[in-house]
């Protein structure tokens, strides 16, 4: 609904609930976060004060900041992980069932939620689903191992890829964000020249529309890797070739299947199981940690055609069917993030503070309870 923001949660309980808010709650009262002297993030107060000094306790008292809309309950055991689709109407869960089930809001005004999709194709617990950033793709990671790619077609949804390569299970998914003038200007051309540039650019573009964005995987095997579509037009080739055989509709292959490869494994950073990743939307840096009590950043670099390429080749004559290559760069690292607790999760948030700028900051949460909010400077 126009004006509100939904949060699903997953419980052990088996249940999903779904929790309203008003977009414009508490922004009259004008607070935002400040830094202090002492570099401590402070509550700082930007309203004017009330006439006659006037208590506004009776109006907060009428409205909650989010309130309760309803419960679903389908799985048969403690949901993992939810995910909300970029339109906002579907939402995925998953569980330590081995299913994945997708809800549409049917936006009545009574919270009503439809079940579209039941998926038992995994092997074992599903930890973690994430929506495509446009699209609606979903990808699941699991306790087989695995990862899957899931669409509607013709009103089914169905695996349209199965990606095997992780040693371990699949502890968390996070998809490449679109093009931002931060990443185009950032440290990725950094080592390209000024007569490379223009080209190579065009080339990652016009690489970019043909394969979408990137999935980014991390597992207990402890590696972070990158997967990438293969280009729809390799994949509508196969599908030409099916049609050219005169085999009857009914039974010819739908073309829907998904080639996906491994794109890149990132520079070894952790000891122990990685348990969450993060892509920053923004900026193009990948966050990890894990059991290690680590978080490491990367940073994704060109690798130039004077570095590792032949000597005749020339980024201007290349085609827009190869893949550019570039190498991800091990640029920070802070071990013990949280003490000597694992850290369970990590991810990109903006600043909210006043003068921030709308940088970004990384936020982390451990098994000692805690929720620390980190900087990441270049």
């Amino acid at each position: 609904m126009a004006g509100e923001s939904v949060l699903a949660t997953g419980s052990f309980d088996a249940t999903v609930g779904i929790w309203r808010r008003w977009d414009s709650y508490g922004q009259e009262e004008g607070v935002g976060l400040g830094m202090s002297s002492d570099d401590k993030q402070t509550p700082i107060d930007t309203s004017t004060e009330a006439p006659n000094g006037a208590d506004t306790a009776d109006r907060e008292e009428d409205e909650e900041e989010w309130r309760f809309a309803v419960l679903l309950d389908g799985h048969d055991s403690e949901v993992k992980s939810v995910s909300w689709s970029a339109s906002g109407m579907l939402l995925a869960t998953c569980s330590r069932d081995k299913s994945i089930w997708i809800w549409e809001d049917l936006d009545d005004g009574d919270n009503n939620f439809e079940t579209v999709a039941v998926m038992q194709e995994h092997g074992g617990d599903v930890k973690c689903v994430s929506w495509h950033p446009s699209e609606e793709c979903l990808a699941s990671g699991s306790y087989d191992d695995t990862i899957r790619l899931w669409r509607e077609d013709l009103d089914d949804w169905g695996q349209v890829a199965c990606i095997k390569g992780h040693g371990g299970t699949v502890w968390y998914l996070d998809w490449e964000g679109e093009d931002t003038e931060e990443k185009w200007n950032g440290p990725i051309f950094e080592s390209v020249s000024e007569s490379e540039l223009g080209p190579l650019q065009a080339q990652w573009r016009s690489q970019r529309a043909l394969s979408g964005p990137r999935l980014l995987s991390c597992s207990d095997d402890r590696t972070v890797r990158v997967w990438r579509r293969q280009p729809k037009e390799s994949q509508q080739m196969g599908a030409l070739s099916s049609a050219a055989t005169g085999i009857p509709s009914i039974i010819r292959p739908t073309g829907t299947d998904e080639f996906w490869e491994e794109d890149a494994v990132l520079p070894h950073a952790h000891e122990l199981p990685v348990y969450a990743v993060a892509w920053s939307k923004r900026t193009g840096l990948v966050a990890s940690t894990g059991a290690d009590g680590r978080i490491a950043i990367y940073e994704e670099r060109f690798v130039t055609s004077e570095q590792d390429q032949p000597a005749d080749s020339d980024a201007s004559n290349a085609t827009p069917g190869s893949v550019l290559r570039t190498d991800w760069v091990l640029v920070a690292i802070q071990d013990g993030a949280h003490g000597i607790y694992e850290i369970n999760h990590i991810a990109w948030a903006k600043r909210a503070d006043r003068g921030s700028g709308g940088e970004e900051v990384l936020v982390s949460t451990a098994d000692d309870g805690s929720v620390k909010v980190w900087t990441v400077t270049r």
